[in-house]
């Protein structure tokens, strides 16, 4: 049998009783135990460690530092009817952990045909991240977390335990999703959501927003106008008039991307902003609007 591509000067360590495509391309002191599959679409980077029975499959490109434990399937064919089996990736970062029995699906014909994991995430045992998903940095998707197709799980947040996300819907920066939720739709960037079913918003993810060394001035600011949208059930509209005019329109970037994450939920499709089947209902929703209903408000929200 032909050796893998090895772009090094420090050999791989591959285990004779693993399978390692003569087309693989492996970065230097990768370290493959036993019973392992590695295709030939994959590229392993530098310092890459797959423990035993995993699989890596497709046009996958993993970077540097990743670690794989017993069970990992990464790189299969997206879980969608409509694949034509095109030769679609997944795109993975640096120092990343991935538990027992994770599975990560490469993209479907959508989009721009890419699943994309980024650098310094904790995927947990049996954890899986379906196609044309967007998992950024520094996020943690505890055991049995589902991410259905083209999700966004945004820097520093956290999915705890046996928790579903729907799909197209984003969890926003340093959000925090409790145990066991269905969620249906978007959750805001530094919240803390709970409740098994359609999870509400209960208050500003605290512990989080300290551990990322934001200032309490800034913290106040985001569960202020929190408080104002979801308990005083101000317009959006309004609790950015409010700032603006508080802060001489001088707003800083994590309350001016929560008041922008929120005006774009809102105007998605069951408060969710990228989905496209909110394209075409958008324009029929405002027509109805305006004219049955000229000051309705808005979409119910759920806040506890």
């Amino acid at each position: 049998l032909q050796a893998p591509t090895i772009h090094s000067t420090m050999p791989a360590n591959i285990s004779p009783l693993s399978q390692v495509d003569p087309a693989a391309e492996l970065g230097s002191n990768v370290t493959i135990g036993p019973f392992c599959l590695v295709g030939p679409g994959v590229q392993l980077g530098n310092g890459t460690h797959l423990d035993s029975h995993v699989v890596l499959t497709g046009n996958t490109e993993i970077g540097d530092n990743n670690r794989f434990l017993p069970h990992c399937v990464i790189g299969a064919d997206p879980q969608d009817k409509s694949y034509e089996e095109s030769d679609t990736r997944l795109l993975i970062g640096d120092n990343n952990m991935f538990r027992e029995g994770v599975t990560i699906n490469r993209g479907a014909e959508k989009e721009d045909g890419t699943t994309r994991i980024g650098s310094r995430n904790l995927l947990m045992a049996n954890a899986h991240v379906a196609h044309n998903c967007h998992v950024h940095n520094d996020v943690i998707l505890v055991n049995g977390v589902l991410l259905g197709g083209h999700v966004h799980v945004d820097n520093g947040a956290i999915i705890s335990g046996n928790s579903v996300v729907h799909h197209y819907s984003t969890i926003g920066t340093l959000a925090f999703v409790s145990g066991g939720c269905r969620v249906p739709h978007d959750i805001p960037p530094y919240m803390l959501a709970a409740g098994s079913d359609n999870p509400s918003l209960k208050t500003i993810n605290r512990i989080g927003m300290q551990r990322a060394g934001m200032s309490r001035e800034i913290m106040s600011m985001i569960q202020r106008a929190f408080r104002m949208h979801f308990r005083e059930l101000k317009k959006i509209e309004d609790v950015q008039q409010h700032f603006d005019n508080l802060l001489d329109g001088q707003l800083p970037q994590e309350l001016t991307n929560w008041l922008e994450f929120i005006s774009r939920q809102i105007n998605g499709h069951n408060l969710r902003a990228r989905d496209p089947a909110g394209e075409s209902a958008a324009d029929e929703r405002c027509v109805e609007d305006s004219q049955n209903n000229p000051s309705s408000p808005l979409p119910i929200r759920h806040a506890a």
